[in-house]
């Protein structure tokens, strides 16, 4: 029994000897080209050296240049045009020496087998090293080309590869042509429903969003005609005349355009009105003039005459007037009101 097993651990071994010898040593993973040129040296590296139809194909090109030297890397998908680029990734760093290391990885699929080749790439560099020559003359930099680097990409089935086909699956029988049962119709109107929930609900919030918006001109109109009303404020009641009108403004935009006009300072304000796309940049001058007024009047001391007094208030009507037939972009899902676009 000793004596079996003996043999067939001989034989295994023999076995395995006689076909790591048939396989050519060293045999290499990768197709590797290099050349150089004065201070610049480029490395060519392709993986794997034999790949079938389907691999991945990994490139590298690696430029080593001494300091000064200023290197111009390949555009990307130079020369590259016959394999489809999966990936692209760019790198620079310096050596430990102080050269000026330049890698450019590539991830390339073959588009058919047999015999491909990587075409030569070109590396261009500038030499501002003190004494150097920029370039050769007549030129705006020196250049170097890479080695062609020739691969065999295989087939996935070799040529000789039996090509049988499967027997046809035998007659599934005549189509049924029922309407299926009850129990399939309601799971199939349940997920319907399920999948138009989140559309009807930003449709209903639109409407009330529109709905809201319109009713902001009449809160605003009513509040400021009930302002006025009261007639023209006086010098004791200045201070509270102009809080209330600017606070009908805000508050209408608050509803109308979705500002947080009322807590915001007026700088604050203004900052956040310049970036809404629903205000017109007329309407945003009108505003900026109105509350700079009314802001010197409540914390200034600002006294305005008459005058002055009128112009306010003509402003804030005409921005609510020039407004109301507006309605935000957002309420309508990105499309502009027929107000806005003539604003």
């Amino acid at each position: 029994m000793r004596r079996a097993v003996l043999f067939g651990a001989i034989a295994i071994f023999l076995l395995i000897g006689s076909r790591g010898a048939s396989e050519p040593a060293g045999s290499p993973e990768s197709l590797e080209g290099r050349v150089e040129r004065g201070p610049v040296s480029v490395t060519l590296v392709l993986r794997p050296a034999a790949p079938v139809i389907g691999d991945v194909l990994e490139l590298e090109l690696e430029v080593r240049s001494e300091p000064d030297v200023e290197v111009l890397m390949p555009e990307f998908g130079e020369a590259l045009g016959r394999f489809e680029i999966v990936d692209f990734a760019p790198s620079q760093r310096l050596d430990d020496e102080g050269r000026t290391l330049s890698r450019q990885r590539y991830r390339l699929q073959p588009s058919r087998s047999g015999a491909q080749s990587i075409p030569p790439l070109r590396v261009e560099f500038v030499d501002r090293r003190p004494g150097r020559d920029l370039a050769p003359a007549g030129e705006d930099a020196y250049e170097i080309l890479t080695e062609r680097l020739v691969l065999e990409v295989g087939r996935i089935l070799e040529a000789d590869a039996p090509l049988d086909l499967e027997q046809p699956h035998p007659d599934l029988g005549p189509r049924r042509t029922g309407l299926g049962s009850p129990w399939a119709w309601g799971l199939g109107g349940l997920a319907l429903l399920v999948a138009a929930a989140p559309f009807a609900w930003r449709a209903w919030q639109a409407g009330l969003a529109r709905r809201r918006q319109r009713s902001a001109y009449e809160i605003a109109r009513a509040a400021l005609d009930a302002l006025l009303a009261g007639g023209r404020p006086n010098a004791a009641r200045m201070d509270a005349f102009y809080v209330e009108l600017s606070l009908i403004v805000r508050s209408y935009l608050e509803d109308r355009f979705g500002l947080r006009s009322p807590e915001l300072t007026t700088q604050e304000f203004l900052t956040e009105m310049g970036r809404s796309p629903d205000l017109a940049r007329s309407h945003q001058q009108l505003l900026r003039g109105f509350l700079t007024q009314a802001d010197l009047v409540k914390f200034a001391g600002l006294r305005p005459d008459a005058e002055a007094v009128g112009d306010s208030i003509a402003s804030a009507e005409r921005f609510l007037e020039e407004t109301r037939g507006q309605v935000r972009s957002e309420a309508l899902g990105g499309d502009l009101a027929e107000g806005e676009r003539n604003a």
